[in-house]
């Protein structure tokens, strides 16, 4: 007879005998987590797995792809990663250079080359540019993906960096400019910097030459706030500072100040989302605000002017009203003008307002695409040096990715969008199609879903089900190469607050309800079977998938987690888990731990349950959802006799790999488990 070991278990979720895998660099833990990936390996990297990492390997490295870019000053600026240059290269081009077909790069800094010399496994984490003179940057280095930060100031001329210059050490936070001798360090570095989350507590002011450790403090916030940070406001007419304070994941609290430090509080709900240019602001109440006579309903957005509102008027312009099936889903400014996004029934719309002392104009953006997945934002870095050019990024799951600019300020009204780069197709799409449905989920709560496929089912269907369920994040069908390559070529928030309030906390397992009804009605249209659904899902789309698990094990054939959130009881203590709690609930409280052990998969598996394979992937140097939790996970599977597999490299932060080998490895894995898993390995080509 086998006697299973069940802890830690929902009566005694205390008791958890794998405490020692969450000691991340601890020598019995990463001998586990390589005799597991080695196991792994032995199963699913064969000869189909070493194809699958070489083609997307490939395609990664493409030299044709699109080089993403960001404007500062008179250059485009991009981060380029290939094959002759996995860790990547720092360079910058002109606008015109760029739309030629081939343009030519000014080399600022060979990432490979500072890696060997320094014999670090330094992994890129952006650049902050002095935006006066454009003469320094301070540069992001991560160890081997962490998000704790080296800062190293660089030379733009001389291209090196500076001896003496602002130089940080490894700590998680960043730096905003002053002006070329003086920075705002939003930074943990220091004894008692940072807060419960491992963010930055204060803000200091630093002095080209000061020690960063005795730069004063501006700006402070108690230990149990998420983080705090300060940057300059440009586009003010006299120097205006704003400190932001992050109390909680959905709450952030705003004030106006100088380099001394804040002197005053903009009084708008904490739970608000808002910015502001020159004298202007808008903002989008996550809740009904009543003010100034009226009600602003959640997700609406509106608009006053600055310092009209410090002066205490509290009449707002509206600007967007949402309806069942229309939600606003960004907004930011360009050169005084207010761009928003919204979707109507899951499609695109966009919209420009001029804000007015009498009326904000709001002319239709009806030239930006409006099918697929289009995202807009600022061809240039700082908003005050936005001058009406924008980027748009348009796609769908068939089609590849292509950047246009349009110019806001081009007559006849707005102009048409020019064709930047386009990617090209990384996979056979012939005979897909897109088609958008709805399933029926729990409360009669109508769930939309994209599927792509053949025109044609066959009701036995190989399936892909992926979702992120949570945090107010919309992931809209994009072009999808590694699947379409993989697997197409053979063969949380659309909706606004109201769907992510109602997914939140006690009600995050109707989330989880909402992606099994899909799964349901993939079979129930005809299209597959429970056992040919392969499901995956990273980060919360991971508590997502090992709730399938345990929840619902048998509406698919396989499950694929990435870094993956699965401890409920512990995982407040475990890195920036304090940071969710918005989110997930207290479980410390003994009342939201009701609701929160429905949800916690760890405790919640038991023996004897028909729970289809999984697999669980993470990485050592993921800084965000502590590796524990996939390790823990793992193990209690196993050692509850189910068919439970782990893999972990060592590099790569809270993603797959730092370069476009080890991401396409990581990819690959994932891709042939599942296919072994559901059968769908001698399917051919579909």
């Amino acid at each position: 007879m086998t006697v299973f070991d069940f802890r830690p278990t929902l009566n005694a979720p205390d008791d958890d005998p794998y405490l020692w895998l969450e000691d991340v660099e601890g020598e019995r833990a990463l001998d586990w987590a390589a005799s597991q990936s080695a196991r792994t390996l032995g199963h699913f990297g064969v000869t189909q797995f070493d194809r699958d990492r070489d083609a997307l390997t490939a395609m990664f490295d493409r030299p044709d792809k699109i080089p993403l870019i960001t404007r500062r000053g008179p250059y485009l600026y991009n981060f380029w990663q290939d094959a002759g240059n996995p860790r990547g290269l720092w360079r910058r081009t002109t606008l015109a250079a760029y739309m030629k077909k081939d343009p030519h790069w000014e080399l600022l800094l060979d990432l490979g080359a500072l890696a060997a010399s320094d014999g670090e496994d330094w992994i890129w984490r952006g650049a902050s540019l002095e935006p006066e003179r454009r003469e320094r940057a301070v540069l992001g280095l991560s160890r081997g993906g962490s998000e704790a930060v080296v800062h190293r100031e660089f030379d733009l001329e001389s291209l090196s960096f500076v001896a003496d210059g602002f130089n940080l050490a490894e700590a998680k936070g960043g730096v905003n400019w002053l002006n070329p001798d003086t920075l705002l360090l939003s930074s943990a570095f220091g004894d008692g910097m940072a807060t419960r989350s491992g963010y930055a507590r204060t803000v200091r002011l630093w002095k080209r030459g000061a020690d960063p450790l005795t730069a004063p403090v501006i700006f402070e916030t108690g230990s149990e706030s998420l983080g705090v940070s300060g940057r300059l406001d440009r586009t003010a007419e006299s120097e205006r500072l704003w400190f932001i304070e992050q109390s909680t994941f959905f709450e952030k609290i705003g004030r106006i100040g100088d380099r001394s430090g804040p002197k005053m509080r903009i009084d708008l709900p904490p739970d608000a989302s808002w910015s502001g240019f020159g004298d202007w602001l808008a903002e989008k109440p996550r809740k009904p605000w009543a003010v100034g006579g009226m009600t602003h309903a959640a997700d609406a957005l509106i608009g006053i002017s600055l310092s009209s509102f410090i002066a205490g008027e509290r009449s707002f312009a509206i600007l967007f009203e949402p309806g069942d099936r229309r939600s606003l889903q960004s907004f930011f400014w360009n050169n005084g003008k207010r761009i928003i996004s919204y979707l109507v029934n899951l499609d695109p719309r966009f919209e420009m307002f001029t804000p007015d002392r009498q009326e904000w104009t709001r002319p239709a953006l009806d030239t930006v695409p409006a099918e697929g997945t289009v995202h807009l934002r600022s061809l240039n870095a700082e908003r005050h040096e936005t001058n009406g050019e924008v980027l748009i990024s348009a796609q769908d799951p068939i089609t590849p990715r292509k950047l246009l600019l349009l110019d806001l300020n081009a007559a006849p009204p707005l102009g048409a969008p020019v064709i930047l780069k386009r990617n090209s197709e990384n996979f056979d799409a012939s005979g897909l199609v897109v088609t958008r449905h709805e399933a029926v989920s729990t409360g009669r709560e109508m769930i939309p879903y994209t599927q792509v496929g053949p025109a044609n089912g066959n009701g036995d269907a190989p399936v892909h089900l992926t979702a992120y369920g949570g945090c107010g994040k919309s992931v809209m069908p994009h072009y999808n190469s590694s699947l379409g390559k993989l697997c197409l070529e053979r063969g949380g928030g659309e909706f606004g607050t109201r769907w992510h309030e109602a997914g939140r906390r006690a009600g995050k397992r109707l989330a989880h309800d909402d992606f099994a009804a899909v799964a349901a009605d993939l079979v129930r249209r005809g299209i597959t079977l429970p056992r040919r659904i392969a499901a995956e899902g990273g980060s919360n789309g991971d508590l997502l998938i090992a709730n399938m698990l345990t929840r619902y094990p048998e509406r698919c054939g396989a499950l694929f987690c990435t870094m993956p959130l699965v401890d409920m009881r512990r995982y407040t203590k475990l890195l920036a888990g304090a940071s969710w709690i918005d989110e997930y609930g207290d479980p410390d409280k003994p009342e939201e731990w009701i609701f929160l052990k429905e949800i916690s998969a760890y405790h919640a598996a038991t023996p004897g349950q028909p729970y289809p394979p999984v697999l669980l992937a993470t990485t050592k140097r993921d800084y965000r959802v502590h590796p524990g939790h996939a390790r823990k996970m793992a193990a209690k599977l196993q050692a509850l006799g189910y068919s439970a597999y782990f893999y972990e490299p060592g590099a790569g932060g809270h993603g797959y790999g730092k370069n476009n080998r080890e991401r396409a490895a990581f990819i690959a894995l994932g891709t042939n488990f599942p296919r072994s898993a559901i059968g769908w390995q001698a399917d051919g080509v579909r």
